[in-house]
């Protein structure tokens, strides 16, 4: 049987622009895992690594104008949105050069021989070591910051892994480019091609998390396909960590206070937030408990007024579309759920943007509208209303994990008058982020950041964003007793390489 092609979408007409490549056959795959598995020994270099990575920056950079025509071609996104995650990604390239060079993520740990310890302490010297091949699943909604160069590739490099992208069907074309670019800045290294293998098609990406050399997975997208591979990866012979991101509600608490004290600062915020990038954002704020009462009523109605100025907008695909329009009619039809402003179809091709109200007390205990706690991916929200602090209270209590969690405090709140503290308390388990006064949509590259959550957000209690995130492709090794000739370097006493460490428990720099 030939192997299925793969075209290129307009997913503004529907219509197919070109065939890029053809799905991967259970060979290709294997093909591909070997290359990446041969490549490891050019990765184990770290001024090798990280100088890959900064050329991989400025190959992206180069190539910019192309790849952004293409990227929206695929995507819809928009030359404005894709010039901003572009530079995102390459910022977030040059980011683990950094940290690459400056060698603390190694966790180098020396202890000396210590006799009079109970029990006695012998030499051991203990750091990090990469995994070996990293299998990468691009999501649909991050063309290029959470794609073939995204974070998860750009980490497990820094790590000194080889990557094997599974690339999204609604962006093949560029996911080819983006390789061959980045596929560039590694021969200017004498990095071989192996180093980032491309694979196209639903089986091959079962293939892929099958693979016997493949040793970790970074995963972003739905709950189904995510929690399918998780096992899948649990399941193996030999089975392997599986980093996924796989939903997010996201909760937003408003306190009264905060609604009396800027009701329509609020509801022009939120607009702002559920519609960025036509909803399809992962930590778009989907769940927000708001009051009842004259505050309340103020904030829904800037709310309203202010998603009734937003334009209907391109979801990534007609699948996502038809899903979002479906999913938004079957909530509509609960009872006593109110669509101030209607979600749903614009025209052929395009979804309106709008939001659902319901009393909190639905939410807090029938199952029946358990349908408005997960994830709808699109432009719309669901505005609870509730009656006192023990009906949110009972809201919270229901929710699964989260990527963010989010309240709004009024200023005396903030400067700990009220529940404030409590709120953020209730908050803490729910989600990897929590906001004050602020929107969850924008995730900062930072070295404090985390992106990730307890189930379903994330399949682990990593981060996907931010510096921490290589931790998730290394492994911790101790040589106990082993002559100081025979140990890498990052682990001799004389430090060649000035790697920072824990040096007999004093932290040296």
């Amino acid at each position: 049987m030939a192997a299925a092609p793969v075209w290129s979408v307009d997913p503004r007409t529907g219509k197919q622009r070109e065939q890029v490549a053809v799905e991967a056959t259970a060979q290709e795959v294997d093909a591909a895992v070997r290359a990446a598995h041969a490549a490891r020994g050019a990765l184990a270099d770290r001024t090798v690594r990280a100088a890959f990575l900064r050329s991989a920056a400025d190959e992206l950079e180069g190539a910019r104008e192309h790849l952004v025509e293409v990227a929206d071609a695929e995507t819809a996104l928009g030359p404005v949105r894709l010039n901003g995650e572009l530079a995102r990604t390459c910022y977030q390239l040059r980011a683990f050069a950094d940290i690459v060079d400056e060698g603390a993520f190694l966790d180098v740990v020396v202890n000396h021989p210590d006799d009079t310890a109970t029990p006695p302490v012998p030499d051991l010297r203990r750091y990090k070591v990469p995994l070996g091949v990293v299998a990468v699943y691009s999501a649909s909604n991050f063309p290029f910051a959470f794609s073939v160069p995204g974070g998860d590739t750009a980490s497990a490099l820094a790590a000194g892994c080889p990557v094997v992208v599974k690339a999204h069907p609604d962006h093949p074309g560029l996911s080819e480019l983006v390789a061959s670019v980045l596929r560039r800045a590694a021969a200017r290294h004498g990095i071989p091609d192996g180093v980032l293998g491309l694979v196209h098609g639903f089986r091959a990406g079962v293939d892929l998390v099958e693979h016997p050399l493949v040793t970790a997975a970074g995963f972003t997208g739905s709950v189904r396909g995510g929690r399918a591979l998780f096992d899948a990866a649990a399941a193996r012979p030999a089975p392997i960590p599986f980093h996924g991101e796989l939903g997010s509600l996201n909760p937003v608490v408003i306190t009264e206070a905060a609604a009396a004290e800027r009701a329509e600062a609020i509801g022009a915020g939120l607009a702002g937030s559920m519609t960025l990038g036509v909803g399809q954002f992962c930590v778009k704020p989907g769940l927000v408990l708001a009051p009842t009462g004259a505050a309340g009523d103020r904030l829904v109605k800037s709310l309203t007024d202010a998603v009734s100025d937003t334009a209907a907008g391109v979801l990534l695909d007609h699948r996502m579309r038809d899903n979002f329009v479906a999913g938004v009619a079957e909530r509509a039809a609960l009872p006593e759920v109110a669509a101030p402003v209607t979600p749903g179809a614009g025209s052929e091709h395009t979804v309106s943007p709008g939001f659902l109200t319901v009393p909190a007390q639905r939410l807090a205990a029938e199952s029946e509208y358990d349908l408005l706690l997960e994830e709808c991916f699109g432009p719309v929200t669901v505005v609870a209303r509730y009656e006192d602090e023990a009906e949110a209270t009972a809201v919270l209590s229901r929710l699964p994990g989260n990527l963010t969690a989010t309240v709004h405090l009024s200023e005396e709140e903030t400067a700990g008058e009220g529940r404030g503290a409590e709120i953020l308390a209730e908050l803490t388990p729910l989600a990897g982020r929590v906001l004050v006064n602020g929107w969850p949509t924008g995730v900062a590259v930072a070295p404090a950041q985390h992106h990730g959550g307890p189930y379903p957000a994330t399949t682990s209690t990593s981060t996907s964003v931010g510096g921490t995130a290589i931790e998730r492709w290394l492994r911790p090794v101790a040589y106990q007793n082993a002559p100081e000739a025979l140990l890498p370097p990052e682990l001799r006493d004389d430090n060649p390489l000035g790697v920072p460490r824990r040096y007999d428990g004093r932290l040296e720099r």
